[in-house]
């Protein structure tokens, strides 16, 4: 079964840092586009980073890893400000991805990612 698992999210104020990690099972991570998205209330799908690209408003302050022994990705983030609370989404793109998931919002089905994690709330408070 293939699933990601989020961490918690969180909660800081404007100018604090939280890191998410998403744990893989079920799929050759080090054959996988990784990425992370974020859905804020009412609006669309984001995306935040991916492979090489990732949101203008998040570089220098967000940083992604991933860990193949652990088969996990991280997202380091400093410096968050109110309108980035939103809920956390990893998700991963294999090519021939079979029992794909559906993303959490229609809005997120245009990137063509094949698995997706069930989310962390991350609230930014002024």
């Amino acid at each position: 079964e293939v699933r990601l698992v989020e961490s918690a999210g969180g909660s800081v104020q404007a100018g604090g840092s939280l890191t998410l990690s998403c744990r893989t099972f079920g799929f050759p991570f080090d054959a996988s586009a990784m990425g992370w998205f974020r859905l804020p209330p009412g609006t669309s799908c984001e995306l935040v980073s991916r492979s090489q690209v990732e949101l203008n408003s998040v570089k220098g302050r967000f940083t992604v890893s991933r860990d193949s022994a652990q088969k996990t990705m991280y997202l380091q983030m400093n410096d968050l400000r109110p309108e980035e609370s939103a809920m956390y989404y990893c998700a991963a793109y294999l090519q021939l991805a079979y029992a794909q998931h559906t993303p959490p919002s229609p809005t997120c089905r245009a990137y063509g990612m094949s698995y997706w994690g069930k989310g962390a709330q991350v609230t930014v408070s002024s």
